[in-house]
Order: C-alpha cells, then sequence, then structure tokens
C-alpha cells in the first residue's frame, strides 16, 4: 500500500502509528531528504526514546553527523553503519563512538552482522533500523543479491520486533527497486517528490 505524505509531521504521525516489526518503505524527493531525516531522528525516535540503527550507503556517517549538527539534532540515541567511508576515506574523522565502518557496500553480510551486534549492544531498548539509502546500495550490488539481503534482513529484524525503514530517493528510483521494495515492506510512504 502506497500512501503520499504532504508534511514531515504526517510522516512522524504515521511513523508513531507503525506496530514494532514493521518493515517501512519510505520514497522521499531530494528536497525532502533532511527534512525526512528530522522527522525520523528527532521528530519519531527521540520523542518515542527509541535507538536507531543508521546504515548509510550514500553519505559518510561523519558528513550526516555534521549535518545533523547543523539542524540541531540529538544523535545520543542513534548508532551509524557506515558503509561508505573506509572504501572512500579510510578513517571516519569524528569523535562519535558509535560508528561502526563497513569495507564496503557490497559486503552485505558485514552489513547484516554489524546490525545483529548494534541490536544486541542495545539490549532490550525499542529500535528501528534506518537503512539509507537503498539507491546506493542497489548501485554497488545485484540487484537478485539486494533483494535477497532485504527479505533476511526485514525478516530478521520484524522477528525480534524491531522495525525496519528503507528510505530511497524518489528523483534516483528504479521501477525494480520499487517493486523489489513492495515485496519485502508492509507499507510505503512517499514525501517530497513531484
Amino acid at each position: 500500500m502506497e500512501v503520499k505524505l504532504t508534511s514531515v509531521d504526517k510522516l512522524v504521525s504515521k511513523l508513531n502509528e507503525l506496530a514494532d516489526g514493521t518493515a517501512l518503505a519510505l520514497r522521499v524527493g531530494l528536497s525532502a531528504y533532511l527534512d525526512s531525516l528530522r522527522g525520523i531522528l528527532e521528530g519519531y525516535a527521540n520523542k518515542a526514546n527509541v535507538e536507531c540503527i543508521y546504515v548509510t550507503a550514500t553519505i559518510p556517517a561523519a558528513s550526516i553527523i555534521g549535518a545533523l549538527d547543523v539542524l540541531e539534532i540529538k544523535i545520543d540515541h542513534v548508532h551509524f553503519i557506515d558503509c561508505v567511508s573506509h572504501t572512500m576515506l579510510g578513517t571516519v574523522g569524528t569523535k562519535k563512538d558509535d560508528i561502526l565502518l563497513v569495507e564496503s557496500p557490497t559486503m552485505l553480510e558485514n552489513i547484516m552482522l554489524k546490525v545483529e551486534f548494534l541490536s544486541r549492544k542495545i539490549g532490550s531498548k525499542k529500535k528501528i533500523v534506518l537503512f539509507d539509502s537503498l539507491n546506493s546500495l542497489c548501485i554497488h550490488n545485484d540487484l537478485k543479491i539486494v533483494s535477497e539481503f532485504l527479505h533476511i534482513l526485514v525478516n530478521n529484524m520484524r522477528a525480534k520486533n524491531i522495525t525496519t525503514i528503507l528510505l530511497t530517493i524518489e528523483e534516483h528510483g528504479t521501477e525494480e527497486i520499487k517493486n523489489m521494495l513492495n515485496l519485502v515492506c508492509d507499507e510505503t510512504l512517499i514525501l517530497g517528490s513531484e
């Protein structure tokens, strides 16, 4: 089911309504990207006392942390898995302790292991996994392999009652990515696309 949202406030409301263990596809327009992150991390996770495992396959975690800092979004509850910094820079370049590096976005099994590690480390607190973005993951991997990875990830998180948010950038999406998300996600939200 696809639902078009007209504001970040509506996104936050939808997130608050989700049952634990839900898999959500979030398609955002480029102009709504930072606003959607603000809604997820501040409007939803901070206010609901939810820990966030943030997997980044597009932008280095240090850059995301810098942007969130400028936006004055607290990230005490955010734990990063960075799939791009090791390849690009070799180091993280930030003081944030909760950044785990994966050698490359092609190392899907390592991503899964890091998500599992952080999930256990966080313990019994309510948590979500935010995957940013599937567009980039699909550039680095065969679509069938990504589809298999997502099935395993989502089902694993579902079994642990952990909500999964799979973010894609609408302008960079393809029909194949949309179809893949429709197969693994319970619901699709669209924000900020024309």
